[in-house]
């Protein structure tokens, strides 16, 4: 049995191998849908289990894969990746001074089974002026980032306060994550 991420984001990468976790990589290239007509954390968990499956395919029957995305949500309004530096802009505009919804969604396969579920955190981005927006987009940080910032980077300068999972706004909930592959018969404690 191989534990595979279904994800080229090395921040997912980096939380698996801080807790100790033995997978391999394949990059799943389903396109993320933002415009989907569902409940924001019904569509971060479609996301996931979509990238889950893609591999799962090519997958032995005994692998366990994980999926997972993120997505920013404020006012109903799902953040996804900005698609450049003026998108970038105008999400943290956006953001700056209010309180947002982070959500992750995260789906582990395993043969024909799917376990699934999802973590929400609140945060908070401090007041900031456009100048202090437009460097920080001009660092190149936010621009693969869901709602265009990293709290991990640089963007921790952005964040006031947090309430909730830190490692779902870094983009995988570990403790969700471990739930969901205990019950794909997968301990991690």
């Amino acid at each position: 049995m191989a534990i595979v991420l279904a994800s080229s984001s090395p921040r997912r990468q980096q939380l698996l191998e801080l807790i100790g976790l033995d997978f391999d990589i394949i990059v799943s290239d389903v396109e993320e849908d933002n415009t989907k007509d569902m409940p924001p954390h019904e569509l971060a968990v479609a996301h996931a289990r979509d990238k889950a499956f893609a591999i799962a395919k090519c997958a032995n029957h005994n692998d366990v894969i994980i999926g997972a995305d993120t997505i920013v949500v404020l006012d109903g309004h799902v953040f996804g990746k900005p698609a450049d530096y003026a998108d970038a802009i105008r999400m943290l505009t956006a953001l700056a001074g209010r309180e947002h919804i982070v959500i992750s969604g995260v789906a582990v396969v395993k043969g024909e089974q799917v376990f699934t579920g999802f973590c929400a955190t609140t945060v908070r981005i401090r007041p900031l002026s456009p100048r202090q927006i437009e460097r920080y987009v001009s660092s190149g940080e936010p621009l693969d980032k869901a709602g265009a910032y990293a709290i991990q980077g640089r963007g921790t300068l952005l964040v006031e306060s947090i309430n909730g999972c830190y490692n779902n706004v870094v983009g995988l909930p570990l403790v969700t994550l471990t739930e969901l592959l205990r019950q794909a018969g997968v301990e991690l404690l």
